[in-house]
C-alpha cells in the first residue's frame, strides 16, 4: 500500500519533444460563454500514460466528505493558480464526471477561459493521495482502490488522453452511479487486491 502524493499533468520537455502531432481544423469550444464546461476527469478502468487504472469506486469515500467547492479548480496543477471553482464532482458509470466553472475575474481565468473558446486548452487532471492500490497481476498496471482528491486541474497535456473538458449544456443532465458496474468494479479490486496479499 502507498500514500504517496500523485499527480498527473504534463509530461517531461524530452518526451514532449518526441510526440507525434496531428491538426484538427475547427477545434469545438470547451466552454460555455459563462465560463461554465465539463468533462471526465478521469475514466474507469482506462491505463493512463503511466499505468495507473482508476477503479469505479476510487472517490466515493472522499466525495461523501468534501463538496465539490472544496475540491480545487487549478490551473496546470498548480496551487498558487485557482482559476474558478467546481459546481458538480461525481462518479457515474464511465468515471469522474465534473462540471465547474472558470472565473473572469483574475488575468489568470480570462486567459484560460479564451483558450478552452478556441478549443486550444482542453485536458482535465486529477491530484490525488493514494488511500489504497493493487496490482494487476496479468497487466502490471497499478490499480487505484481508493484515493483523497485534492484538486482537479485544466492542463494542456493529461495523463489520461481522453480525460477532456467540452462545453456545459445549459440544462445538464443529473449524474447517477452505476450500482451494478460499481459492485463489479469493487469485486475485481479486492479480487486483484487478494492475489495481491498471497503473492508476497
Amino acid at each position: 500500500m502507498s500514500g504517496r502524493s500523485r499527480r498527473r499533468g504534463p509530461g517531461d520537455e524530452a518526451h514532449a519533444a518526441a510526440l507525434e502531432v496531428k491538426f484538427s481544423p475547427a477545434p469545438e469550444p470547451t466552454v460555455s460563454a459563462d465560463g461554465t464546461f465539463s468533462g471526465y476527469a478521469t475514466l474507469f478502468g482506462r491505463a493512463d500514460l503511466s499505468g495507473d487504472v482508476v477503479a469505479p469506486g476510487a472517490f466515493a469515500r472522499v466525495l461523501g466528505e468534501k463538496e465539490a467547492g472544496r475540491i480545487k479548480l487549478l490551473y496546470q496543477h498548480d496551487p498558487a493558480e485557482p482559476i474558478g471553482r467546481w459546481l458538480l464532482i461525481a462518479e457515474d458509470r464511465r468515471g469522474l464526471h465534473v462540471r465547474g466553472r472558470i472565473t473572469d475575474e483574475t488575468t489568470r481565468g480570462r486567459e484560460v477561459r479564451a483558450l478552452m473558446r478556441d478549443g486550444v486548452l482542453d485536458g482535465l487532471s486529477i491530484g490525488f493521495k493514494t488511500v489504497r492500490e493493487a496490482r494487476d497481476p496479468a497487466t502490471g498496471h497499478r490499480l487505484l482502490l481508493e484515493v483523497d482528491l485534492w484538486e482537479i486541474s485544466i492542463v494542456t497535456f493529461p495523463m489520461l488522453p481522453e480525460a477532456r473538458a467540452r462545453a456545459a449544456k445549459a440544462a445538464a443532465a443529473s449524474v447517477a452511479i452505476d450500482r451494478t458496474r460499481l459492485a463489479a468494479g469493487f469485486r475485481r479490486a479486492a479480487h486483484l487486491l487478494n492475489d495481491t496479499r498471497h503473492s508476497t
